[in-house]
């Protein structure tokens, strides 16, 4: 008895094992399997995150126009009105006639739930003194306010007529929400 070395890939095939081509073929099969379902993958995520793209655009779109629906139901004389709104950013085009209006449109729209920032490009055709912003906060009232800020707490009318139509009671004022604070005369 002896040992017989012999060539492993040479000789008869009878389905005992694999040659190396056929280990080879296999491996590129499955590699291009991977390869085909990777870019199977790939593909429906791409369709996926434009379709969220294109949903969050339309709502963004929607957003802006209801934010315009809203400052006309204020009644605000604003010519032009234009609203873009993009990730809680709203950005604000027209023209109006004076300061005041300016700051009642800017803030009525800042003081909508889901608007982070607001980009004012709003003409003013007579520009007059601009009014303080306050952020209320705990334990403020207009009477706070007032006091605070003309030293006489009767005077927190002024502070609700300089944020009418937003404030539809002076008692009704919230922790967040920006006031015009107008100058004292």
């Amino acid at each position: 008895m002896g040992v017989f070395d012999f060539i492993k890939e040479a000789g008869a095939k009878i389905g005992i094992g694999e040659s190396q081509d056929e280990k080879e073929a296999k491996a590129s099969a499955a590699s291009s399997e991977r390869a085909a379902e990777m870019a199977k993958r790939i593909k429906a995520r791409k369709a996926e995150v434009a379709k969220q793209e294109r949903q969050e655009k339309l709502d963004e779109t929607r957003r802006a126009r209801g934010l315009e629906t809203y400052v006309t139901k204020l009644g605000f004389d604003i010519k032009d009105l234009d609203i873009r709104f993009d990730d809680g950013l709203a950005t604000i085009e027209g023209k109006v006639a004076d300061q005041e209006t300016r700051e009642k449109i800017i803030l009525a729209v800042g003081n909508v739930s889901g608007v982070e920032t607001v980009q004012d490009s709003i003409e003013v055709s007579d520009a007059g003194d601009e009014a303080e912003l306050h952020v209320v906060e705990s334990g403020d009232t207009l009477s706070k306010l007032a006091k605070e800020y003309y030293g006489d707490a009767m005077k927190y009318p002024v502070i609700f007529e300089a944020n009418r139509p937003m404030l539809k009671d002076p008692d009704l004022i919230y922790v967040g929400q920006v006031l015009r604070i107008p100058p004292a005369e």
